[in-house]
């Protein structure tokens, strides 16, 4: 392979891995912004991925759907992320209960909720059959026969273009909407928003209904993308690096956007190092470790730096003072 082909690969490679990110991100950026922690996206992104496989294998193909099996798949998968996002929005909000620790409580129970119904599923087996129906790459007319730009931008999954289309769809949403004003504002100074008649209870159930919304589709990608099957494992880490991404984004859409694209490339890099032989010098695990350890080192060089919204965090009760 020459230098531009392998290029060509790795940036190929990092919007596919990237792409879950983006959703899982821009789904905690909604929750974040509206002053409610979301450490459970990753629990939210394992609810869609188990939702859009089991969706996609026993209905969009017993339907005969062919294609549009997978966009079933990820309806349901986004129901399911509304779903499981609800236990979190009334302990968090309505109880105000510890947010991190409602987070962590989502996490848990969203992969002992999967396991258990994939063994009940699938004979006993932990993991899902191979999906037949698996969303297919989708190539821009004219701007995919660009030689080497073509492959690596306009040849993607459709969840792919999506994703980078949401980015900017969130960000007018933010800062060009009353919503997005009211949304930031409960963020902020929920106390002021509440005077100015915004009902804080309800933008911030909105906000985290919106967060399990996107995070599962982020599962979803995953699942019918990536994988094509869905396991214990199938995400394992990600709906983290999706709160990092954020974080490192200073919680704003565009900037979670790029920021997924950093992660999404250090996962490329470790796939394309396995395939090109890297192993040979530098052992397999710390391949597969990079992605962390830059999401660690991201998140460390950003202490101190990173502001988040004002109320993140702080439950909030009518007429406190």
């Amino acid at each position: 392979m020459t230098v531009l082909d392998i290029l060509t690969t790795i940036i190929h490679n990092t919007i596919v891995y990237s792409t879950p990110l983006i959703f899982a991100a821009l789904g905690g950026a909604f929750s974040e912004r509206s002053g409610v922690v979301n450490i459970g996206l990753e629990g939210l992104m394992i609810s869609g991925g188990f939702a859009a496989a089991v969706t996609t294998i026993f209905f969009g193909e017993a339907l005969g759907l062919g294609p549009l099996a997978p966009y079933l798949g990820l309806a349901i998968a986004i129901l399911f992320g509304v779903l499981f996002a609800l236990p979190h929005a009334v302990a968090s909000i309505s109880f105000r209960a510890d947010q991190v620790v409602s987070g962590v409580a989502i996490n848990f129970l969203a992969i002992g909720f999967a396991v258990f119904m994939l063994k009940k599923l699938f004979n006993g087996a932990a993991q899902t059959t191979t999906i037949q129906n698996p969303f297919k790459k989708i190539a821009i007319p004219f701007l995919s026969d660009i030689p080497y730009l073509g492959k690596m931008f306009f040849i993607a999954y459709p969840t792919s273009y999506l994703a980078v289309i949401l980015a900017f769809v969130t960000y007018y949403i933010f800062f060009k909407t009353p919503f997005g004003l009211r949304l930031r504002a409960v963020g902020e100074h929920p106390k002021a928003a509440d005077t100015l008649g915004v009902n804080v209870i309800k933008m911030r159930y909105t906000a985290v209904l919106l967060s399990g919304a996107f995070a599962a589709a982020g599962g979803a990608t995953i699942a019918l993308a990536i994988t094509n099957n869905f396991t214990h494992s199938t995400v394992s880490g990600q709906g983290f690096m999706s709160l990092a991404a954020l974080i490192f984004g200073k919680w704003h859409p565009i900037g979670a956007l790029g920021a997924s694209l950093f992660f999404g490339m250090a996962q490329a890099l470790a796939a394309v190092g396995q395939v090109l032989g890297l192993t040979k010098y530098i052992p397999a695990d710390f391949l597969t470790m990079l992605p962390y350890i830059l999401t660690i080192l991201a998140l460390a060089g950003l202490v101190g730096k990173a502001n988040a919204p004002a109320a993140v965090g702080k439950p909030y009760e009518k007429g406190q003072r």
